[in-house]
């Protein structure tokens, strides 16, 4: 189960439904964000390819991702759709839903810690954090990046700052990006392999002023080097690399060299 603050999903809204019945004109699911609320989806809403039997497309306790296409709360109806749902809407939701178990599952290692419930750990946390960050997980991988500081800005007491923190830091392991750039390095001036040496020590002096980033400077032929970076946050780890090798670059100038770079997998 996943708790949603809303009892009804919105129309075009894309839902996770476990299908519970079939029949020759469509089938039911319920809706598993939603208090297991049922939704139909008709037949002509399970695919745009023809097809002999409805089956062929789902089987009774799948799960899959639909569209929501009408609700009607006064008849507590909701009608939803399968081939209304792209591929990559299809990806980004699971992704979402998966996010959003592991969060639980969070909250729930907390409230236990505190003699709470999971509808207190919801109320007094995790709303808190899907209104500061978008979505609870995304808070909670904040805790793990910034400790403490990043669930108190949310506006969470001192009690659940504290135990989340810790579990986050338990439990999620944040996912890391390695960003490598080629460096080309030449000077024909005297004393050239010096001159290179030092450009190459520079990127890495910058390289080392930044604590906890994962690093590595080499050689993969005269005059090619290589740069590579691993990090939590692809768009500062990029900023990053670029002013390490635009140092090599300058550097390698001052002697009266020349260099470029480029982005290896662009």
């Amino acid at each position: 189960m996943v708790l949603k603050r809303r009892r009804w999903p919105r129309v075009g809204e894309l839902v996770i439904g476990t299908v519970v019945k079939i029949f020759d004109q469509g089938a039911y699911v319920v809706l598993d964000e939603y208090g297991r609320k049922e939704a139909y989806v008709p037949v002509s809403e399970i695919t745009r390819s023809w097809f002999r039997d409805i089956r062929e497309f789902l089987k009774e306790g799948q799960k899959a991702v639909f569209k929501v296409m009408r609700v009607d709360r006064r008849r507590g109806h909701i009608d939803v759709s399968l081939r209304r749902v792209g591929n990559n809407e299809r990806r980004n939701k699971i992704r979402e839903w998966k996010r959003a178990q592991r969060a639980e599952k969070l909250l729930e290692l907390a409230a236990a810690r505190l003699n709470k419930t999971l509808i207190d750990a919801y109320k007094e946390a995790g709303w808190k954090l899907e209104d500061y960050y978008g979505e609870i997980y995304s808070g909670l991988e904040a805790a793990v990046e910034r400790g403490e500081d990043a669930l108190a800005e949310a506006g969470l007491d001192e009690n659940w700052v504290k135990v989340l923190t810790d579990i986050a830091k338990e439990h999620i392991e944040l996912p890391k990006t390695k960003i490598t750039y080629t460096l080309s390095l030449t000077c024909f001036k005297p004393r050239g392999i010096e001159a290179i040496k030092n450009a190459l020590f520079k990127a890495q002096e910058f390289l080392s002023s930044h604590k906890d980033l994962e690093w590595r400077v080499y050689t993969i032929g005269a005059p090619r080097y290589r740069i590579e970076i691993v990090t939590r946050d692809p768009k500062e780890g990029e900023k990053l690399v670029k002013q390490a090798c635009s140092i090599a670059v300058e550097t390698i100038a001052h002697y009266g060299g020349k260099g470029t770079f480029q982005r290896e997998g662009k």
